[in-house]
C-alpha cells in the first residue's frame, strides 16, 4: 500500500430518510465510528441524488468535500455503494468544483426572494394559460416573447436532469457555460434556446403576470407569482464533490451524450 504523510481526513455520514440508506449508516459507523458532520473534513452522503443536492445546500457554506455512495434510484451524483477501504477511496477520490447560481426573483406583492440553484432555476406556468416571458442576457434582450410552459437556466452538473428532459443540450463540466432551454415552448416554434458564458446574467420578465401567473423554483426553493427573475452563477461559492477517479462526473456527462 501506497504510503501517505500527514494525518488521515476525518470522515462523517449523512443519510437519506429511506430503509436502504438508513440501515446502511448503521453499519457504516459501526465499521468507522461516528463522527459529526458540520466539523469532519468530508462528508459521506447516502441516497441518491435527490438527497445529494440536500446534502450540497446543507454544507454550502462550509465548502466541505462531499462524497456520495447510491442508497437510491438514480445516482448520477453518487458512487457505487461499498462498505470495504472507504478511508482508502476518500483519499484517492478525484475533485470536482461547482458553481451554483443565484436566483433573485421579484414577485407581485414586491417582494425579493434569494436562491441558490445547484441544478437549475426553473420559470414554470402556474395555470392553465401559457407562460408570455421576455428574456434579456447582461441587460439586453434577446427574446421579446417566449410563449411557453416556462424556461429554465441549467448548469453543466444539472443540464443532464431537468434540463435534458426538456431537450436541452447537455453541456461538459469543464465547459464554462450555462444553457437557457425553453419548456414546451409555443411561439417563437424554432427557438431551441440558448448556451451562454457563465458570467452572464440572464433576466426573465413576466408578461401579463396577473393573468398569466408563473412560478420560480431553484432546486428546492419555490417562489409563486413572480414578475422578474434574475439568474447568475455564484463564483463566490464552491461546491466540492468527490467522486472514483474511474467514475468522475466529467466523465458521466460525457457518456450521457453518447447515451442511446
Amino acid at each position: 500500500m501506497r504510503k501517505r504523510s500527514g494525518k488521515a481526513k476525518s470522515f462523517a455520514f449523512v443519510a437519506a430518510a429511506t430503509e436502504e440508506a438508513q440501515a446502511a449508516l448503521g453499519r457504516l459507523r459501526r465499521v468507522y465510528g461516528e463522527q459529526d458532520p458540520e466539523t469532519a473534513d468530508i462528508v459521506v452522503a447516502l441516497g441518491g441524488d435527490g438527497f445529494m443536492l440536500e446534502t450540497l445546500h446543507r454544507f454550502m457554506r462550509r465548502a466541505v468535500p462531499i462524497f456520495g455512495m447510491n442508497c437510491g434510484t438514480v445516482g448520477f451524483l453518487m458512487n457505487r455503494y461499498d462498505e470495504s477501504d472507504l478511508g482508502e477511496r476518500l483519499a484517492n477520490a478525484h475533485k470536482e468544483r461547482l458553481h451554483p447560481l443565484l436566483m433573485v426573483a421579484k414577485t407581485i406583492e414586491g417582494k425579493t426572494v434569494r436562491a441558490h440553484a445547484i441544478n437549475e432555476v426553473a420559470l414554470t406556468r402556474q395555470t392553465r394559460q401559457a407562460s408570455k416571458i421576455g428574456i434579456r442576457v447582461d441587460g439586453i434582450v434577446r427574446l421579446i416573447e417566449l410563449i411557453c410552459d416556462g424556461v429554465l437556466v441549467a448548469t453543466p452538473a444539472g443540464s443532464t436532469a431537468y434540463n435534458l428532459s426538456a431537450r436541452g443540450p447537455i453541456l461538459p463540466l469543464g465547459s464554462g457555460v450555462l444553457a437557457v432551454t425553453p419548456i414546451s415552448a409555443f411561439r417563437p416554434r424554432h427557438w431551441h434556446g440558448a448556451i451562454l458564458p457563465h458570467s452572464a446574467k440572464v433576466t426573465f420578465d413576466v408578461h401579463e403576470f396577473a393573468k398569466r401567473p408563473a412560478s420560480a423554483v431553484a432546486d428546492f426553493t419555490e417562489v409563486r407569482d413572480v414578475t422578474e427573475v434574475q439568474v447568475r452563477e455564484d463564483r463566490r461559492i464552491a461546491l466540492n464533490l468527490l467522486f472514483d477517479p474511474e467514475h468522475n462526473l466529467e466523465e458521466r456527462i460525457l457518456v450521457e451524450q453518447f447515451a442511446s
